[in-house]
């Protein structure tokens, strides 16, 4: 019998859209190549909370008072963490630390209950090690709150590799991991709509910024065709069918969901630009959020294809290259022919797609 994603998971996703959009507004701020890394650092461990809050809801009945309050719990430690995010570097860094480490201690408690002695896991690790890191940058400044940071944020990323024989026993139930990624990827999603129209209704509804508006939307459109429409099926197809499903979760759903949602997370904030300034060109670093971040997005797919089919992903790999080269351009063009340079992209990515996967059915139907 298939697990289905219960009410209270959902209520706490609702922490996560506050968050993305609190790692928008800090990528929003700076956006430096610097910038970009100092974002990522602190959205790790925003992120990383909701992975082992969905991995517990994954591998145990939390469909009772006890989960159900530890994952509230849990849920209102990532809040004061998104709460953390714009000024995490400035007076927030102890509040971002110390919500952290909670988030983790609580999660330890719900998956050890009852346990004979604390194995090295995912759990323990960032209980134990990342948490009092995390609290340590929080309480340091500078150069050294970056160090302790990141260096926590790669141990966590690390740590499912690393203890990878200890993890290939745990079974996972292959429907309600990849929704509960698929919904965080609307999250992400719906952050790039709440962008574009938050910009746009503080601002003179001229033709060009509704222009401007319905391109961004196509745009999300396209990006949410991409994911939903085969990559979606095909992650749930090789959790269900690998014989190691540990390294479809920590490859595909850990770290490529990673860089889906990174990658989004950047069109989105680059999306606000166009929006706010439709007929001006991009500077550099705008251009290189918006179409970057597409490349990125796109991009990712060609690897976790790979990584679950051994399958190289030509199509969407082609389509990340040709971000990419448009990226030059669009610093010449105004703002809006840039952006429907790149809503072309993705309709010329997901028809030619259609068209493959319908002469591909019709040819397996043929007698």
């Amino acid at each position: 019998m298939e697990k289905r994603v219960t009410w209270a998971e959902l209520f706490f996703d609702l922490v996560f859209v506050f968050a993305v959009t609190q790692a928008s507004h800090l990528l929003h701020d700076d956006h430096s190549w610097a910038g970009v890394g100092r974002a990522l650092i602190v959205f790790v461990p925003v992120y990383w909370a909701w992975v082992g809050t969905s991995v517990h809801a994954n591998t145990h009945d939390v469909d009772n008072p006890v989960d159900r309050i530890g994952m509230f719990g849990v849920g209102l430690a990532s809040l004061f963490m998104a709460l953390a995010l714009p000024h995490a570097y400035d007076d927030h860094g102890i509040l971002l630390g110390a919500a952290y480490w909670a988030a983790r201690l609580i999660l330890a408690a719900l998956v050890f209950r009852g346990w004979r002695g604390i194995p090295v896991n995912t759990f323990s690790v960032s209980a134990v090690v990342t948490g009092p890191l995390m609290l340590a940058g929080g309480l340091a400044d500078g150069w050294l709150r970056v160090t302790l940071w990141a260096t926590a944020a790669v141990i966590d990323l690390l740590t499912p590799r690393l203890v990878r024989r200890r993890l290939a026993l745990v079974k996972f139930d292959a429907h309600h991991l990849p929704e509960r990624f698929g919904l965080f990827q609307i999250i992400a999603l719906g952050e790039s709509v709440v962008a574009v129209g938050g910009v746009a209704a503080g601002e003179p509804l001229t033709s060009p910024r509704l222009f401007a508006v319905a391109a961004a939307f196509a745009l999300v459109c396209g990006l949410w065709w991409v994911y939903f429409s085969y990559a979606a099926d095909g992650i749930r197809h090789a959790l269900a069918t690998t014989e190691v499903q540990t390294d479809v979760v920590r490859a595909v759903l850990a770290y490529g969901h990673l860089l889906f949602i990174g990658g989004v997370i950047a069109v989105a904030v680059g999306l606000a630009e166009v929006v706010s300034h439709p007929t001006d060109h991009l500077h550099l670093d705008t251009a290189g959020l918006l179409f970057g971040g597409a490349a990125l997005y796109l991009g990712t797919f060609a690897y976790t294809r790979w990584r679950m089919f051994r399958i190289v992903g030509w199509g969407r790999a082609a389509a990340a290259l040709s971000a990419l080269l448009l990226l030059p351009l669009a610093v010449l063009l105004p703002a809006v022919v840039a952006l429907s340079a790149l809503v072309l992209v993705l309709v010329v990515l997901n028809v030619t797609e259609a068209v493959a996967v319908s002469n591909r059915t019709r040819a397996q139907r043929a007698p």
